[in-house]
């Protein structure tokens, strides 16, 4: 059996974490950013296209964190997410059921490597 405990706070990992971010670490948060838009427009379905090339990012920051968010544009008449479609499937207007593919864990799964990469390398570096 492993037994851990902890005793104070983590205002030392906090301190850590603000001091890379003041190195400039975030700077590479946007290279990241866009190799999940790269990811994931090369792993979408193509039908047309519209939806492999309607990816983005929004960067969000605070003093506490930092997130990365992928969003496709791409809906249909109704305003459903082309993507939400693709990934779960969905019924034709003539009755047909089009099974979904979950194409975007596979393709990100590399990006949130290399993002885990690239922190652990720059706290190991501190």
């Amino acid at each position: 059996m492993i037994k851990m405990s902890s005793k104070g706070s983590f205002k030392n990992t906090y301190k850590l974490l603000r001091f890379l971010n003041l190195r400039g670490y975030t700077n590479n948060i946007e290279d990241y950013a866009k190799m999940g838009v790269e990811a994931l427009a090369a792993a979408t379905p193509v039908d047309t296209g519209k939806t492999a090339a309607s990816w983005r990012y929004e960067i969000k920051s605070n003093k506490d964190n930092l997130t990365i968010t992928w969003i496709n544009d791409n809906r249909t008449k109704t305003g459903i997410p082309v993507v939400v479609l693709l990934y779960f499937g969905h019924g034709t207007p003539s009755g047909r059921y089009i099974q979904g593919r979950d194409f975007i864990t596979p393709a990100i799964r590399p990006v949130f490597k290399d993002i885990a990469d690239g922190i652990w390398k720059e706290v190991s570096n501190a």
